[in-house]
């Protein structure tokens, strides 16, 4: 606990002085200790890494008590100020929450370390061999809201990947933040890692964002996790590169070759499971052939969960007192229990469709015939596209990742869930024994 109290009486002194800071000054800092941290975290050991993601485990496991006092602070604050209570959930650290995320802990811990992996390697005509090497990134900037278990996924990526990290969480978890910024120190330190591998923002002033996203001396890649808001202006604003995604409109179209009882569940599950997700399904697209069977029942399930439908003419035809879409309705992530339904003629309307009003997140296919199957994984130009399952499974722990730091639905550099290997690039290194280009 010695780490954990020295890490508190620190965080008190700076709430004393905080009006005093210069926030650009204290950023500039924080950059020059992650830069110095990074480059000593990209030469250690796997085991030594997994040592220090078991004593922060073990840190938080201690420390659940002191956690959750803070977190209601938190969350007294946030009842206070209004926030709704989608964004409340979002913000509690319950015990499922923290048993979550020591495990996930855990769970990164257990998995291969990238860095250094060596592939490709091959012989050149000249005599030497080439190949690549995966290596750290190098420094991280993460800039994310009200969730505070995403403090230790973020934490846990970017440690087990080699890269120092400077985490910038929403003032609405300021509390919770903190509390667990001092489990991490404690982990960090128990095993002589560099103290400032991980950094916590310690201010909730917004100056911090700004400041953060134009270290480029200091930080390699800035990844924003939140609200469509925050993540368009980090888009703009930063002069470094981002990993992000903005929109969620999530797409899964029923093939007139369908499964009706797959059809039915998938639909279901991916509109329904959570309502406030980026991989929760937005636009709903059944092939006409098949429509009159399938929308009625699938009627009859959303309007028992009261989910809004919002349809196409042909639709609210078929299903009673469904609410005629309009443009504005593809173009819509909802995150809530809203859905728009749109019969299409066959799976090139479909695809159609994806590739105009998508957000080249998440889409899936219901079908039982393969060659259809097939062209709509070659032809749906989005960052997962799935065939028979729900566009829930959209996420790092579900693709064997152990934790996602975020989405990313850009070509350039992940794509996807974006977890160790998203944070590492690529070297090429040229093995010879004396050898001389001629």
């Amino acid at each position: 606990m010695a780490s954990i109290n020295r890490y508190n009486a620190g965080l008190v002194n700076y709430s004393v002085n905080v009006g005093k800071m210069d926030i650009k000054a204290y950023m500039q800092n924080l950059g020059q200790q992650a830069r110095s941290a990074g480059r000593q975290l990209g030469k250690t050991e796997t085991g030594k890494k997994n040592q220090a993601l078991l004593a922060i485990a073990q840190a938080i496991a201690d420390s659940t008590v002191h956690l959750t006092a803070e977190n209601q602070k938190d969350l007294q604050a946030g009842q206070q100020n209004g926030l709704d209570a989608a964004a409340l959930d979002r913000l509690t650290l319950s015990p499922k929450t923290l048993q979550a995320m020591i495990e996930g802990l855990r769970q990164v811990a257990a998995l291969p370390d990238p860095v250094g992996e060596i592939t490709g390697l091959s012989f050149r005509p000249s005599g030497i061999q080439v190949g690549q090497m995966r290596m750290p990134l190098g420094v991280i900037g993460i800039i994310y809201e009200s969730r505070p278990n995403v403090t230790v996924d973020a934490a846990a990526l970017c440690l087990k990947s080699g890269n120092a990290c400077i985490l910038r969480g929403g003032s609405e978890a300021f509390h919770s933040n903190q509390a667990i910024a001092a489990c991490i120190l404690q982990g960090l330190t128990a095993v002589g890692l560099p103290e400032h591998a991980v950094q916590i923002v310690a201010t909730p002033d917004r100056a911090a964002v700004g400041e953060l996203i134009s270290l480029s001396e200091y930080v390699d890649v800035i990844v924003p996790r939140g609200g469509k808001s925050l993540i368009a202006r980090i888009s703009q604003e930063a002069t470094i590169p981002v990993i992000k995604h903005l929109d969620g409109i999530c797409h899964v179209y029923i093939d007139d070759k369908a499964d009706i009882a797959k059809a039915l569940a998938i639909a279901d599950n991916a509109k329904t499971h959570r309502y406030g997700v980026c991989n929760a399904m937005e636009t709903l697209l059944v092939a006409e052939g098949i429509a009159g069977q399938v929308l009625p029942l699938l009627a009859d399930i959303y309007h028992t969960k009261k989910v809004e439908l919002r349809g196409c003419a042909k639709t609210c035809s078929l299903i009673p007192g469904c609410i005629r879409a309009t443009e504005a309705d593809w173009h819509s992530e909802y995150l809530a229990p809203i859905l728009s339904i749109r019969i299409v003629e066959g799976i090139d309307d479909a695809i159609d469709h994806i590739n105009r009003y998508g957000s080249a997140h998440t889409e899936a296919i219901v079908t039982e015939d393969y060659s259809l199957a097939r062209r709509f994984l070659r032809e749906v130009d989005s960052s997962s596209v799935m065939v028979n399952a729900s566009t829930r499974f959209a996420d790092g722990f579900e693709y064997g990742l152990g934790a996602e730091i975020g989405i990313s639905t850009a070509k350039l550099h992940a794509r996807g869930p974006v977890g160790l290997l998203g944070l590492t690039s690529l070297k090429y290194i040229v093995l010879g024994d004396g050898h001389i280009r001629h």
